[in-house]
């Protein structure tokens, strides 16, 4: 590819903008829950339809997949989530979330854009519809994959079980982005691991409940959470070598009804992160190991359950592909504007896809926060306490060049793999 394809096929995209903009404030105002992304995927697909794209969806549900085939050249997947959060929205902006939804437990519960699933969306939208329109420039299959259910932890395999590549082939490269709390018109590449994986565990504690007078008929379940979660945070201090990486979270714990009330059962939900395979299946078993090993000494009268109720994989960037693309936006965007990622203990599901495939894939990070704003707070040292981050209800990417820069880093990774007959 050389930089004037590039040039050419971006060209539209200053009169496309508006549109654009005005696509992403209707998402942002209409979020949809993971797996109830009706509104969203039929907007979307009527996009892709009018671009050219041969169009499928149901896929998983909620995910849409557009295929537009030029002819003879290696097929580029570009994937984007669509899924928003069980967030109130807290930002004061004019076009503010103020829809509400039913969670997994059946609860209504407010919904919030508040992981930039609605930008992702406007960028692959963007993107799929410039890579149509410049197609006289490049040769080739493209993939737009809309996928559904990226909070909930199981979108891309379901897609995937549902038969997403028996649709269209396998790809050969998968390119995906995150949008972040970084300074708008950065973006952030990271050879190898670039996210964490994650594991969310249930934990059922079971003890022997009686009335709060008589504890010594009872196996007091609270006491014995109590202890679990205390032993918990001994993993990372005292099991994990100082030069490996991992996070243990209690997120929710609940027991009992009344004070006077010693209840039967304990639940807690366990989060664990790592960046490393080998640290990740020390720590989960150092969990069950704790669990059963405190509700053995408190005498609890059957064995803990755990069950694994979400997982992620390690994000890690095929570092060939990786160094490629990050040439590439250096030279498109300036390499003051290109810098290394850090390690993000945030998860994805999207190496699923690469993984299922079997070929290289490649994730980087998007800013799109005011950057006088950013670049201050990070000066300052008030970075994270002043500068909401994604799930945060005052999540709010400022909308240029934020739209701009995520098409534009579609459209280029597309193209530095998608074959150019004419390019000398």
């Amino acid at each position: 590819m050389t930089p004037v394809t590039l040039e050419r096929v971006l060209a539209p995209l200053d009169a496309a903008l508006p549109e654009l903009e005005a696509l992403y404030i209707d998402l942002h105002r209409h979020p949809e829950l993971s797996f109830a992304e009706t509104r969203t995927a039929a907007e979307l697909a009527r996009r892709l339809e009018r671009d050219g794209y041969e169009v499928h969806t149901g896929i998983a549900g909620t995910g849409v997949l557009g295929v537009l085939r030029n002819g003879e050249g290696p097929t580029v997947l570009l994937r984007a989530d669509i899924d928003a959060l069980p967030v109130e929205e807290k930002t004061g902006l004019s076009y503010a979330s103020t829809a509400r939804g039913t969670d997994e437990h059946g609860k209504d519960v407010p919904v919030m854009h508040a992981c930039g699933h609605d930008m992702h969306a406007t960028w692959l939208s963007g993107a799929a519809a410039l890579l149509a329109k410049g197609r006289d420039t490049w040769s080739g299959t493209l993939l737009a994959v809309f996928q559904p259910g990226e909070e909930s932890a199981g979108g891309a395999a379901r897609m995937i079980r549902d038969g997403l590549f028996d649709i269209a082939g396998k790809p050969d490269v998968v390119f995906g982005q995150h949008l972040v709390p970084g300074p708008a018109g950065w973006v952030l590449t990271r050879p190898g691991v670039i996210m964490a994986a994650t594991d969310t565990l249930r934990v059922t504690l079971h003890g022997r409940g009686g009335h709060g007078s008589r504890p010594e008929t009872t196996v007091d379940p609270a006491v014995l959470a109590a202890s679990v979660v205390l032993k918990l945070q001994t993993i990372v201090s005292r099991e994990i070598a100082a030069t490996d990486s991992a996070v243990v979270t209690v997120g929710s714990l609940h027991v009992g009804t009344a004070g006077n009330v010693i209840a039967d059962d304990a639940v807690l939900e366990v989060n664990v992160r790592s960046f490393d395979q080998a640290v990740r299946e020390r720590v989960l078993a150092a969990v069950e190991r704790i669990v059963h090993g405190e509700a053995a000494t408190a005498g609890a009268p059957k064995p803990p359950e755990i069950v694994r109720s979400g997982s992620y994989p390690v994000t890690e960037n095929d570092e060939a592909a990786s160094d490629a693309l990050t040439e590439v936006f250096r030279r498109h965007f300036g390499a003051e504007s290109v810098l290394p990622a850090p390690l993000v203990t945030g998860s994805e599901d999207f190496s699923e896809f690469g993984r299922a495939a079997g070929v290289p894939s490649v994730f980087w990070l998007v800013g799109g926060f005011d950057p006088e704003t950013v670049v201050t707070a990070m000066t300052e040292g008030r970075f994270e306490r002043d500068i909401p981050s994604n799930h945060s209800p005052r999540f709010a990417p400022v909308l240029h060049p934020t739209l701009r820069t995520g098409i534009e880093t579609l459209v280029a990774a597309a193209l530095s793999r998608l074959s150019h007959p004419g390019d000398a």
